[in-house]
């Protein structure tokens, strides 16, 4: 079982997950091996190379673990964290130690091997939204967990061990320190202003312009003030909502087809690069969170982290957020005035 340590010294909780040495790519080389030709436990038809669907949609004549799906939720094979047991804390000595308590799974996108979100109708995305929301949903019913984390791999370097588009949901016994270094900033800006830090963000953007690369009537998308890398790019809903799983129908059809556009501007403009989004949502153990509100922040890897970044937590971007954003434009455009000649030619 994988078990949760804590630094003393920054309070930093860290998963020791031994197991996860067992899953492709998991032998502790700078990139993971690309697996058997031919071979994907994702692709339909090998429903059996996987633990049984916690979820899936899937037509109402089919069978679980069977053909037939568009959208699947599995357990991961290799889990950092394990679903079966209790919480404990344990003191050893100075440390501090937890039983690696949690859920981790795999949401399988689309059933066919070669289609990436990018690709993908806007329906189809809708779908593994409300997949996400219907995991956080049943997740929060288990009390031992207190977050739960959505987040994406794409490409070798950004994480992915396999090729086939999927995403991962874990459900943690803790706040993340980064959601709670952002829980905190948020209150703080909450109880001096008494405004959301995130509703005022989103007024500065439209305001200032410059930043900005997509909107519609419930979400906004734009390059953040202070990014740590060239394109970061943070999706966020205009109303204020703190949690991810009160998003409605409307709402998933505008944040869809934002995703789809944001991805798509990365996989012409920016060829096609690896990239991580993530979504961050209020905890589970907060019934109001008038401070906090929720976004997901996508991320392509075109610099590396290095030395400098480990040693300080700063961030080194080569491109401020302005001229990454003027680039996106452009070049949209410029894609925009070749499909309009192209058609009427």
């Amino acid at each position: 079982m994988s078990e949760l340590r804590k630094d003393p010294v920054i309070g930093r909780w860290v998963i020791i997950a031994t197991e996860r040495q067992n899953r492709p790519g998991g032998n502790l080389s700078p990139l993971p091996p690309a697996p058997p030709e031919g071979f994907c436990p994702f692709c339909t038809g090998n429903e059996h190379l996987t633990p049984s669907e916690v979820l899936a949609f899937r037509d109402p004549n089919t069978s679980r673990d069977q053909k037939g799906w568009w959208v699947r939720v599995v357990p991961n094979k290799f889990p950092a964290m394990s679903i079966e047991g209790q919480n404990r804390r344990i003191g050893e000595g100075m440390y501090d130690m937890m039983s690696g308590i949690g859920a981790h799974e795999v949401v399988i996108e689309d059933p066919l091997h070669d289609v990436g979100m990018p690709d993908m109708p806007v329906k189809q995305i809708e779908e593994i939204f409300w997949a996400y929301r219907e995991r956080m949903l049943d997740l929060h019913r288990d009390l031992r967990f207190r977050y739960v984390m959505i987040f994406k791999n794409h490409g070798a370097r950004a994480g992915a061990t396999l090729a086939h588009s999927h995403s991962q949901i874990i459900a943690l016994p803790i706040v993340p320190k980064r959601v709670q270094e952002e829980l905190d900033g948020a209150r703080s800006y909450y109880e001096y202003k008494e405004r959301c830090v995130f509703c005022d963000i989103i007024h500065q953007e439209e305001r200032d312009n410059l930043r900005i690369v997509d909107a519609n009537e419930w979400f906004i998308a734009f390059h953040p003030y202070a990014s740590r890398f060239p394109f970061e790019t943070w999706i966020i809903p205009r109303q204020h909502e703190s949690f991810f799983s009160d998003i409605q129908i409307n709402e998933v059809t505008d944040l869809a087809a934002m995703i789809k556009r944001a991805l798509v501007r990365f996989k012409n403009i920016l060829n096609d690069p690896p990239f991580n989004f993530v979504i961050h949502t209020a905890p589970f153990t907060q019934s109001e969170s008038p401070h906090y509100h929720w976004h997901i922040e996508l991320i392509p890897r075109l610099t590396r982290i290095a030395g400098f970044e480990w040693g300080t937590g700063f961030y080194i971007n080569p491109m401020s957020p302005e001229a990454a954003t003027k680039r996106i434009l452009e070049a949209q455009h410029d894609i925009e005035e070749a499909q309009v000649g192209s058609s009427t030619g």
